[in-house]
This record gives C-alpha cells, structure tokens and sequence, in this order.
C-alpha cells in the first residue's frame, strides 16, 4: 500500500498511526494491572517447571 509513497509521506502516515494507537490506550485499572500480573507469574511458573522437567528428564536418560 505504501510502496511507492515519498519518504514524507510515510512518516507523515507513521505518526498518524502512532497519534491514532495512543489516543486508543488507557492506563489499566487496579483490578486489570493485577490480573496481568496474575496471569504472567502463572506464565513463567508454568514455563519454568516445563524447563526443570526437562532438564531432570534429560539428566535421568542420558
């Protein structure tokens, strides 16, 4: 779509959008803020056992 546009105008047209996404956002509740954080410590618990088992599955076998 914006191939052949001018260098100007692709900027131009970048920070239209970027102006377009900020205008969108909003600062999270406390409520949201803690289910993010909820939801990223079960993420990297679950990651993290996902890795520990593997690891004494790998020192178990070989």
């Amino acid at each position: 779509m914006t191939e052949n546009l001018p260098l100007q105008v692709k900027i131009q047209h970048f920070f239209k959008e970027y102006y377009r996404v900020l205008r969108l956002t909003k600062k999270p509740t406390k409520n949201e803020y803690k289910s993010i954080v909820k939801v990223s410590g079960i993420g990297i618990l679950v990651i993290g056992m996902i890795g520990f088992i593997i690891s004494i599955t790998k020192q178990l076998l070989f």
